[in-house]
């Protein structure tokens, strides 16, 4: 599938007297923001332009290339634990791998997203990005909430669920979505749940 800003290629090649047309199903609309300009000027988006600033990515999100950022919206940052999320916030480490494990190392418009695509995220892990029907989904749960913001180095789609990676959990929280929850609840009753935490 072929994109050309987002808007999908139906018919390519027709020869003409004086050139080539490509027929392509929507108006194509003028890009002048970057990704970073699209996070500072949208306000659902005021928690992730804080943890963006406060990861140094910045330069990143504003420089030449091709990127897709799932943007969390600030819906999707309280839906998680307020400890879970000023642990996350007060560890850059941990802040840094959340941020990476939202952007794609190249842009994938709406459009292109086909079912069981596995994309390699910055932070180095995978995510399943897919459809269906005309939902898009993240690895299966049709989290996207709005697509195809286009930006000067890539595109933007919002989602309105946090993607946390392993890598930003603690112990416990990752043994809490495993076959070893009864074991962590031992721990708990053992009164040695800080050592997992």
């Amino acid at each position: 599938i072929v994109t050309v800003n987002c808007a999908r290629l139906l018919k390519a090649d027709h020869h003409a007297t004086n050139g080539v047309v490509h027929v392509i199903d929507k108006v194509i609309a003028t890009t002048t923001n970057s990704i970073q300009q699209i996070i500072e000027t949208e306000e659902s988006l005021e928690t992730l332009r804080a943890a963006v600033a406060a990861s140094d990515l910045n330069s990143l999100l504003e420089s030449e290339g091709q990127y897709t950022l799932l943007a969390p919206t600030n819906e999707a940052f309280e839906k998680i634990p307020r400890e879970t999320l000023n642990r996350i916030l007060g560890d850059p480490e941990a802040l840094r791998d959340l941020l990476n494990h939202h952007i794609l190392k190249s842009a994938m418009c709406a459009e292109a997203i086909i079912a069981g695509l596995t994309m390699e995220t910055l932070e180095g892990t995978t995510l399943d990005v897919g459809c269906s029907g005309e939902e898009l989904t993240l690895n299966g749960k049709p989290i996207i909430a709005n697509k195809d913001i286009l930006a000067t180095n890539g595109v933007v789609h919002f989602v309105n669920e946090l993607l946390i990676p392993d890598s930003a959990k603690t112990l416990f929280e990752l043994a809490q979505e495993s076959e070893v929850s009864k074991s962590t609840d031992l721990f708990r009753q053992a009164g040695l749940s800080s050592h997992l935490t």
